[in-house]
């Protein structure tokens, strides 16, 4: 039986990027998103269901750019795929307030953000490639929301599990998700113990060779 949003946003409860990336590369999964930094050094993990949308180059007459919004649901994650574009944004303060009105989780960038006060001021987790003052509008416009799209390099499908927090963003295939958080609580059992050898005494290098540190990472053969 396949499991709800809400089950699956359960599974990785206090768990971070660190611990799940570590868990992908234990299972040979990609899903590190590559230059997608948060807007601030956030304390709270957001993790939700992706909701992508691909922008495009603006036709003639351009296209919409932020109406995609409306569908979103409470608890999502928008996962916004630019192509990486640092010459124009979309995402500004208006969409903060109203993701923020919406309890929408976060919104995740493959491109700029502006307005960033907005988003600071009021903790809005907001993930992208930079920062830049230019609109969008008429230079970019929304070809489709709910495909796979591209964001880091990663690949997000809708309703695959975005984890996101100060170290980064990565993405969990939905059909793994089960799996990749139970690698990750193994993980970081193991790690947790080597720390409280090491408060104990023990140098780093006796607690890693007995506890098996440097297979902890590696791919399943």
């Amino acid at each position: 039986m396949s499991l709800s949003d809400k089950d699956l946003v359960a599974l990785f409860e206090g768990l971070d990027t660190p611990g799940i990336s570590d868990a992908m590369d234990k299972l040979g999964l990609p899903g590190q998103a590559f230059g997608v930094v948060p807007l601030a050094n956030y304390s709270q993990v957001v993790v939700g269901p992706a909701f992508t949308v691909q922008y495009v180059s603006a036709s003639t007459p351009p296209g919409t750019v932020g109406d995609f919004i409306d569908d979103v649901a409470p608890g999502d994650v928008v996962v916004i795929a630019n192509e990486g574009r640092t010459d124009c944004t979309v995402w500004g303060d208006i969409m903060t307030q109203y993701a923020l009105a919406r309890g929408i989780a976060g919104t995740v960038i493959d491109g700029v953000c502006r307005d960033v006060n907005k988003a600071l001021g009021e903790g809005y987790p907001l993930f992208s490639k930079g920062r830049f003052m230019r609109t969008g509008k008429d230079r970019v416009e929304v070809v489709a929301v709910n495909q796979p799209v591209s964001v880091g390099q990663a690949r997000v499908c809708a309703r695959d599990i975005v984890v996101a927090d100060a170290n980064g963003v990565v993405i969990v295939p939905r059909g793994r998700a089960q799996e990749v958080a139970e690698s990750a609580r193994r993980i970081e059992h193991v790690e947790a113990q080597i720390r409280e050898q090491i408060a104990t005494g023990k140098s780093l290098k006796e607690a890693r060779d007995a506890l098996g540190y440097h297979s902890l990472q590696s791919k399943k053969s």
